[in-house]
């Protein structure tokens, strides 16, 4: 004799633990402001160390003839590409000094990255360039021959200074015309890499920001 099934005697499955355990993130625009901007520093400064431990690394295709890809160049680029010049320089004469302190302070590359913030945001301000993937590479790619030249010219004024004795023209030019293309086509390659999320990540806060 079968006996006839409740209809609620049917016990429920439990729900899995899985969904309860999932935390959701609000999004962006609900965080409070001091939070939200203590992220975004937190951020950007996250992003400057990063570039500067990528310095010293030669990873297989971020190396050619030695050389690999000037991080903070790019760095200062692609804050610098919609910034005031000021706000470009200073950013450069900063990353420069953090430069120098991993590597060496004379020749500087403050210098260098400075001047690399002025024009990188003078170009901007005249809108000579638009702000896609390739004029970004093609301005990294200038910017790196001229960050390598003014190395050079530093390095040439101070010749007199390594071990008292004068290195030649002819030698240093050589050796650096090969450190400026290396560097430049490595940078300009590599560049996307850092704009793309950076760009991505600092226009979303000036949105909310607004």
């Amino acid at each position: 004799m079968k006996i006839p099934a409740f209809v609620g005697s049917r016990q429920k499955k439990p729900k899995s633990p899985n969904r309860k355990s999932k935390i959701k993130i609000p999004p962006l625009s609900r965080w409070h402001p001091t939070v939200r901007q203590l992220t975004a520093w937190m951020v950007t400064v996250g992003s400057v160390l990063l570039c500067l431990l990528l310095l010293p690394t030669r990873l297989p295709g971020m190396e050619l003839l030695g050389i690999g890809p000037n991080w903070l160049l790019i760095w200062v680029v692609a804050w610098s590409v919609k910034r005031t010049i000021f706000t470009g320089a200073l950013a450069g004469i900063v990353l420069g000094l953090l430069q120098d302190g991993m590597t060496s302070p004379h020749p500087t590359h403050a210098l260098s990255l400075g001047i690399v913030g002025i024009l990188t945001g003078l170009l901007q301000k005249q809108r000579f360039m638009e702000e896609d993937f390739i004029s970004i590479a093609v301005i990294v790619f200038g910017m790196a021959i001229l960050g390598e030249t003014i190395f050079g010219l530093q390095l040439t004024f101070m010749s007199d200074a390594y071990g008292g004795q004068s290195l030649r023209l002819a030698d240093i030019w050589t050796y650096y015309q090969r450190v400026a293309l290396a560097s430049a086509i490595l940078s300009s390659l590599w560049a996307p890499v850092v704009y793309y999320p950076l760009n991505l990540w600092w226009q979303q806060m000036k949105l909310l920001e607004q």
